[in-house]
């Protein structure tokens, strides 16, 4: 068994990697969410009728759409941020403490 240290991470490979991720977690969690707002605007909008369920329907499929579009992009953006800031932390904190040590072995 060979050890290994990781004693500092790429700050735009962890920032791009987390952006990524919290990317597809906001979009598994927007995409049912903005289509339950958009069902629910149109049920309420048929049982007004007339120009006002036209208003409040038009606003609930628009309300969806920026949550299914504009919930994964904050959430990437911030992925983002958080992902850079914590890879500086590490690589601050790694020079004080040593690092992660992990173990690997060769299969081949």
């Amino acid at each position: 068994m060979n050890k290994l240290r990781i004693k500092k991470l790429g700050a735009l490979s962890v920032a791009k990697i987390y952006s990524v991720m919290m990317l597809v977690i906001a979009l598994l969690i927007s995409i049912p969410y903005g289509l339950f707002i958009i069902i629910f605007a149109l049920t309420g909008a048929s049982s007004i009728g007339g120009q006002s369920g036209l208003a409040v329907g038009g606003g609930g499929v628009v309300l969806g759409l920026v949550v299914m579009i504009g919930l994964p992009l904050v959430y990437g953006a911030i992925g983002f941020v958080f992902g850079a800031l914590g890879a500086l932390i590490y690589n601050v904190l790694s020079g004080l403490v040593g690092g992660i040590e992990i173990e690997v072995e060769n299969i081949y």
